[in-house]
């Protein structure tokens, strides 16, 4: 039963209808489209017989991969802090990030949301976005690097709509952020932990300089310049 459904899910146009369907359920409610996108996920999990490498969770060192993650989220959140997001603000209008605010000070919301984050954000959003519609688009298209390379392109472009509530600078700050994370993965096809952990690190970086209200002391700091 598992095998003809796994033949029937490896098809292109039902790949590409699932994830056009996810973009269109986004679009009108990203918290329904997360959901959407997380159901299919476990559909395909469940299907696979969790079998968790073929979304790309394979045997990693867990030392190696955490001091990775904690470089590269570094990297990102530096790219992000002091280029890639000045840029686009300066083109776009700041980004609309009022959906934290009641984190600003406030210790308790401030773990709560930290928790909530790395389970939906970090584990969440890298076993849908990069570990099932990114591979498996790449993969039914005929697996070559090229076509890696357009899978994150597209699940990235996805993803950074999927926070159209940011305003025109968070779509494309985050559409930027989620190549980083492709490429990482792309780059390491079995440890997609590493991926979890860099979102992760840099999500919690994220937040807790909004807690610090230091994401707007750096704003400030740098229109200055």
């Amino acid at each position: 039963m598992k095998e003809k459904i796994q033949d029937y899910l490896k098809k292109p146009g039902l790949v590409l209808s699932i994830i056009l369907l996810s973009l269109c359920i986004t679009i009108v409610n990203s918290n329904i489209g997360y959901f959407f996108d997380l159901t299919v996920t476990l559909f395909f999990l469940w299907v696979a017989s969790f079998r968790w490498l073929e979304f790309g969770i394979g045997k990693f060192k867990w030392l190696k991969t955490l001091l990775k993650a904690a470089l590269y989220s570094v990297i990102i959140i530096i790219a992000v802090l002091f280029i890639i997001q000045p840029v686009l603000e300066r083109i776009f209008g700041q980004s609309d990030l009022t959906t934290l605010d009641d984190i600003r000070g406030n210790f308790g919301n401030y773990i709560i949301i930290i928790l909530a984050m790395w389970v939906f954000a970090a584990f969440g959003e890298e076993l849908i976005y990069r570990g099932f519609l990114m591979k498996r688009l790449a993969i039914v298209f005929g697996n070559s690097n090229r076509m890696w390379l357009i899978s994150a392109f597209t699940i990235s472009l996805l993803f950074g709509i999927g926070h159209y509530y940011q305003g025109a600078s968070g779509v494309f700050t985050v559409f930027i952020i989620s190549i980083f994370y492709s490429i990482i993965f792309f780059k390491n096809r079995t440890n997609l932990m590493l991926v979890i952990f860099t979102h992760g690190f840099y999500d919690m970086i994220a937040l807790t300089l909004i807690y610090l209200d230091l994401d707007i002391v750096i704003n400030e700091w740098i229109k200055q310049l």
